[in-house]
């Protein structure tokens, strides 16, 4: 039995067409399956919480990053061993990135192709903990978390999703306006390979190694090894800024001599101030400190 989540939000046409074509193909190949559709933000972890809870354990996500994230803190957020769900991803976002690592596109017919025919792989999972008000919060993610300017331009980006459509640019045009205006945050970032006390422009802990839309920030990144890839910047000047735009998308941003490069199982990140965070393209309203640690061959995934 598969449970199928479904976000409407990019469009009732498009998604009248993917609907259709997805229950033809599930009933051609006798899967059983039940749907629901998602209503409001956080409403994927209820549904992915009530399916698992009924005994379903393999959920098909027709959404994007934040569909998929989502889906993800239900399953954890139940008592049962992770490594028995399997997932299976149509993406219909507007960054997908955790979709754009496995070669995946909005071509929905490929994606459901790759459903019906691919392979499952053992994939990891990243869980961010923190406290507030003497609570112990954990918030899981697929693929990646960003602090500071990472965190600055998905909240941008929702804004501008209103005024320019749903598309993956929309990241890089909040990067440009963003990079100008946000002032570095004091933290403090402790890793298996460096201790950095000070100021920081972004940080952005990756378990897949696109973020916003397919900037490439950590392009070792990979969510089979059982390791986070991260970058931090503390500042940058406006030649930076030029040198970095043509390598956003191709892997050579790594390169650049003010990318601090690092790797590691756990991170912990201590902060004086106000930071909330980005979880695969979700704001997440906390405070630090932050430890952030992975979760190895955590659950299953349908790829190509």
């Amino acid at each position: 039995m598969w449970g199928v989540i479904i976000n409407p939000q990019s469009g009732k046409k498009a998604l009248r067409a993917q609907r259709k074509y997805l229950f033809k193909k599930l009933r051609e190949n006798s899967i059983p399956f039940v749907y629901e559709v998602t209503a409001y933000a956080g409403h994927a972890i209820e549904i992915a919480h009530r399916l698992i809870d009924k005994g379903i354990r393999n959920l098909l996500i027709l959404g994007g990053d934040g569909t998929v994230s989502e889906v993800i803190n239900g399953i954890f957020s139940c008592s049962v061993d992770t490594s028995e769900i399997k997932i299976a991803i149509v993406p219909r976002g507007t960054g997908n990135d955790w979709a754009r690592y496995w070669g995946l596109n909005r071509n929905y017919k490929e994606a459901i192709d790759v459903f019906l025919k691919g392979k499952e792989q053992m994939i990891d999972i990243g869980k961010v903990s923190y406290t507030r008000n003497d609570v112990v919060h954990a918030r899981y993610f697929i693929n990646s978390v960003g602090f500071g300017l990472d965190c600055r331009v998905v909240q941008l980006a929702h804004i501008l999703k209103y005024y320019l459509g749903s598309h993956a640019l929309l990241y890089f045009f909040a990067l440009l306006k963003s990079v100008f205006t946000y002032k570095p945050q004091r933290i403090k970032v402790v890793a298996s390979d460096i201790t950095y006390a000070g100021k920081i422009l972004t940080m952005n802990i990756g378990n897949g190694c696109f973020s916003g839309g397919g900037i490439r920030q950590n392009p070792d990144a990979n969510p089979t090894d059982g390791v986070f890839h991260a970058m931090f910047v503390k500042k940058v000047t406006l030649r930076d800024i030029i040198q970095a735009i043509p390598r956003l998308f191709d892997g050579r941003l790594a390169d650049l001599p003010f990318m601090q490069n690092l790797s590691g199982k756990e991170f912990h990140l201590g902060t004086i101030r106000y930071l909330p965070f980005e979880a695969d393209g979700i704001i997440i309203d906390a405070c630090g400190p932050y430890d952030v640690s992975i979760c190895p061959n955590a659950l299953r995934m349908i790829i190509p």
